[in-house]
């Protein structure tokens, strides 16, 4: 009786230190990741959280440039070193769960991340059932940009090379790019994703393009190649002559000095009577795991403040970054956006980019260089299923 009486008391001390503990906030080191050019934008806001949450006013906080391409490599490396709270992309959410890199966001914070963000950015930092990171932005993906002078109809990929060949004009979209390609592959209705085990690596691929659903998005982008409006390309600034492209938003500028006044944007067009889809991405904040109970929920509250609606629109409006928050979207602001506008319409048509191997890439291309060198204009359709049963199983062979 006396040990267990021992034992409670302790259970109930070491309650009462925790609760403390958040109670009192936490005054310690505190080290952030974010891109280089978010990084000025990230002080402030850190200040601000400080200034209204006065538990966390002698926090010290670091912010440092590190890329969300670059941040899950260093993570990874050194779990131990790595900033407490840092950017990433989607697609390494797996390759970080794997790896221990990432603790689960707090119940009731994640609850509110459903509930505020877009279903694509609240898709892209769930892995199973559990929610991993806080969504910044729904801003990478891909659209169609257009001179509303010559596209009557951009809903339409028919209607738009239609009027790009009447106008002599060049509709240009990058199909050797496994990136760009699945627009036409996924929008169809095949699926190529792949799994990751416990140690990050690749262990299963899933993959049906070898069907009728993949020969349908095969003879897609062969019509597309054999238009005189066609060419393969994906950036403003390198296109000539064009009424039409499938670009994204980092090239919004250039797009607007390119149409002038018959600048246009508007979600993919559908072609062969389905929707062109294609790949979705994110930026998130991650939390790495802590062994302080206050500085794991100064992090959990820091993140969640860096990541909300407040933030998220004033992230758009000093850095362009589109945000994943559903009445940040709707502002004013971002609504005026006329590329973030199309591409928001877009996204719902997508889905994250997980994690591929590096060779899936270089064989997307080469299908790609095939279509785009004439090969398969002939080629009848157990041929072409033929050609798509070496893609599919190649992509296979890949994981394990």
């Amino acid at each position: 009786m006396k040990k267990l009486l021992t034992l409670v008391l302790a259970v109930a001390l070491v309650l009462t230190m925790s609760c403390a503990a958040f109670a009192e906030g936490y005054n310690g080191d505190l080290k952030i990741w974010v891109a280089e050019a978010a990084v000025d934008f990230t002080v402030e806001q850190v200040e601000a959280f400080k200034a209204a949450n006065p538990e966390y006013a002698d926090m010290n906080v670091t912010v440092e440039p590190v890329g969300e391409g670059d941040a899950a490599s260093k993570v990874i490396t050194d779990v131990e070193a790595a900033a407490d709270i840092f950017g990433f992309a989607q697609d390494q959410l797996a390759r970080m769960v794997a790896a221990g890199a990432l603790i689960d966001v707090e119940p009731e914070n994640a609850a509110a991340v459903a509930a505020e963000n877009d279903a694509g950015s609240v898709a892209a930092v769930t892995l199973g059932d559990t929610m991993y990171a806080y969504p910044m932005t729904s801003d990478n993906g891909y659209f169609l940009y257009y001179d509303k002078s010559v596209v009557t109809d951009p809903s339409s990929l028919e209607q738009v090379l239609a009027d790009c060949e009447a106008a002599g004009k060049s509709f240009y979209m990058e199909i050797n790019s496994g990136w760009y390609q699945t627009a036409f592959f996924f929008g169809a209705g095949c699926t190529l994703t792949y799994d990751v085990d416990d140690e990050g690596n690749i262990n299963a691929c899933n993959a049906d393009y070898a069907s009728e659903n993949g020969l349908k998005a095969l003879k897609s982008m062969i019509t597309l190649a054999k238009s005189p409006a066609f060419v393969n390309g994906s950036s403003v600034s390198n296109a000539t002559n064009a009424a039409a492209i499938v670009d994204g938003t980092w090239d919004a500028v250039a797009a607007q000095e390119m149409f002038g006044e018959n600048y246009a944007a508007a979600k993919l067009p559908t072609v062969d009577g389905y929707q062109l889809s294609g790949f979705g991405g994110f930026k998130m904040l991650g939390i790495k795991p802590q062994t302080d109970d206050a500085k794991l929920a100064a992090c959990d509250a820091l993140a969640a403040y860096l990541t909300s609606e407040e933030v998220q629109l004033a992230r758009y409006e000093a850095l362009g970054w589109g945000p994943s928050n559903l009445n940040a979207q709707k502002s004013e602001a971002v609504q005026a956006d006329i590329a973030l506008s199309a591409l928001a319409e877009q996204l719902a048509f997508t889905i994250p980019q997980g994690q591929y191997p590096g060779d899936y890439w270089a064989l997307a291309t080469g299908l790609g260089d095939r279509i785009i060198g004439k090969e398969f204009d002939d080629a009848d359709d157990d041929t072409l299923m033929g050609v798509l049963n070496e893609f599919q199983e190649t992509c296979i062979s890949y994981a394990g």
